[in-house]
């Protein structure tokens, strides 16, 4: 039987932050940025609502029907600068004001999810230094199962859902990948690794993965 997803909305909010927050409290970089675990489980919540709230007014939230698995996508368009700047002084002064404005986003980030907690601001500027430009892609920001329902085949419904209408539109994904149990599974939907993993100062490694549209 296949596994019935939809597209989240406003009203699926708490329901959704609660399923992140759950599924990722014990992950590898949550735990990298909220060291404490009580700091963690009082602070964590705020951090899923903020990554969610930019994928609902920007992207797309799909939610298994039960609720207990979502994947959070985002449409990434071509960098037309980037393939079509006449000369290199016009590509550089675009590429400093684009890392300005990904700063500014970290720090408010920071701001409304843990002012004192400096990790969260450098978490987001970490990926964003990584993330590749230039051609049109899918980027899977996030998946999170519930803890009770893994291991039944939800995460990969979610990604496969996508990648298949990615194939047929001959569309690139990108993700990266916070744990070798997941980069283990991304390999086998087809991603590879696109670069040297993210090594986040004293804590875990990243893994930045591509996957080019297949016949």
């Amino acid at each position: 039987m296949g596994v019935a997803i939809r597209t989240a909305g406003e009203d699926d909010r708490e329901l959704v932050v609660r399923l992140l927050d759950g599924a990722f409290q014990d992950d590898p970089v949550s735990g990298w940025v909220f060291p404490d675990p009580d700091h963690r489980r009082a602070t964590h919540p705020r951090l899923m609502a903020a990554f969610l709230d930019i994928v609902l007014a920007e992207g797309r939230v799909d939610l298994t029907e039960d609720g207990t698995a979502c994947a959070l996508w985002l449409s990434v368009p071509a960098d037309t600068h980037a393939e079509n700047a006449e000369n290199d002084g016009e590509e550089k002064e675009e590429g400093v004001e684009g890392e300005t404005g990904q700063g500014d986003d970290a720090a408010r980030m920071r701001e409304a999810v843990d002012p004192d907690n400096e990790r969260v601001e450098l978490i987001a500027q970490l990926t964003a230094g990584i993330h590749p430009s230039g051609r049109a892609h899918e980027y899977l920001w996030m998946i999170g199962v519930a803890p009770d329902s893994q291991g039944r085949g939800l995460g990969t419904a979610l990604v496969q859902h996508v990648l298949d209408r990615c194939d047929r539109e001959g569309l690139a994904a990108y993700l990266e990948a916070s744990s070798a149990r997941s980069r283990t599974l991304y390999e086998r939907l087809g991603f590879d690794l696109l670069d040297s993993p993210l090594e986040l100062p004293d804590g875990p490694r990243m893994w930045p993965m591509w996957r080019e549209p297949q016949p």
